[in-house]
């Protein structure tokens, strides 16, 4: 459980970079005293309304007969025949979530400007328009698969594929909003404030989905994405720009979200793998682009001291 729970805060931190980023450069054009009450109440907000409840709300989706403070109790409960009526109800969940998550890594891969890290990222950046081809040749075959075991599962896929470009252009929306926002200073701090947590929420569902992989125990969950989402409004105010420095940190993100994605398609198809992989291969993914980010910062360091 305890490395179930490293694993998680540390994906929500990383995967949330991004967020972190928007957060910081909107925030720099806000009153000190509505920085402080985002950075108080938004994470109260952050934290227990959506980090909280959507897993909840996901998991009830799923087990509707129990009704949703049945769903709650029995979960916080935790009592053992509702773990396992989750536990069997999970495929459907775990192949949308697997859908959302690999398209996720493919839109990076293929799609978003990045620093390359890895051999082959250039190859596939500059041929952008193979991401309609692959996601879609992806999802008619994990539909195809599905249909086999449980037309449900098919059904989560198209869930997972919908969910994904639905976010994808709200966080679209928002870097072009970002710009506005910055550049407005006629638009008050609480309009702002109100549009942060909107962009906070859209952000949040990558790592609630992705907690998914590593755990189907609810209140596991909530405590780890609710540390690292306290985590990143730190970092948020105070130490955003040397974050920045770390150039690789995305490319850990994103391939731990790929293998979090496939995990998730290949237990939903009942290839259980043992508890502590997810957590493991986790930190030893973003590990290792970050020591690979602060190798290059160190270099960078040391040429311009040189010069």
């Amino acid at each position: 459980m305890i490395l179930t729970l490293v694993g998680l805060i540390v994906f929500e931190v990383v995967s949330s970079v991004d967020n972190a980023v928007i957060n910081a450069d909107v925030l720099s054009t806000m009153s000190k005293r509505a920085r402080r009450w985002f950075l108080m109440w938004g994470i109260l907000f952050a934290v227990f309304v959506v980090r909280g409840v959507l897993p909840f709300v996901i998991v009830y989706s799923l087990n509707p007969s129990l009704g949703f403070w049945g769903v709650l109790n029995a979960t916080l409960s935790g009592d053992e025949a509702v773990i396992k009526a989750i536990e069997a109800s999970a495929p459907p969940l775990l192949v949308g979530g697997g859908t959302f998550l690999i398209f996720l890594f493919f839109h990076w891969l293929f799609m978003e400007p990045k620093n390359y890290g890895l051999w082959g990222e250039r190859f596939f950046h500059k041929r952008a328009v193979w991401f309609y081809a692959t996601v879609s040749i992806l999802l008619a075959v994990i539909v195809w698969l599905s249909i086999k075991v449980n037309p449900l599962m098919a059904f989560g896929a198209v869930v997972g594929s919908t969910a994904f470009f639905i976010t994808h252009g709200f966080k679209q929306n928002a870097e072009q909003r970002e710009k506005e926002l910055i550049g407005n200073k006629n638009m008050s701090d609480w309009s702002k404030i109100m549009y942060l947590e909107v962009i906070d929420t859209t952000f949040s569902i990558d790592g609630v989905l992705g907690a998914f992989a590593f755990t189907l125990l609810v209140p596991l969950i909530l405590i780890g994405n609710g540390i690292g989402a306290v985590v990143v409004r730190q970092i948020t105010v105070s130490n955003i720009e040397n974050v920045k420095k770390y150039k690789y940190l995305k490319n850990g993100a994103m391939y731990s979200v790929f293998f979090l994605g496939m995990m998730m398609i290949v237990d939903s198809f009942g290839i259980h793998m043992p508890s502590f992989v997810s957590p493991v291969v986790t930190l030893m993914i973003i590990g290792h682009f970050f020591f690979k980010s602060r190798a290059e910062l160190q270099r960078s360091q040391v040429k311009e001291k040189i010069v």
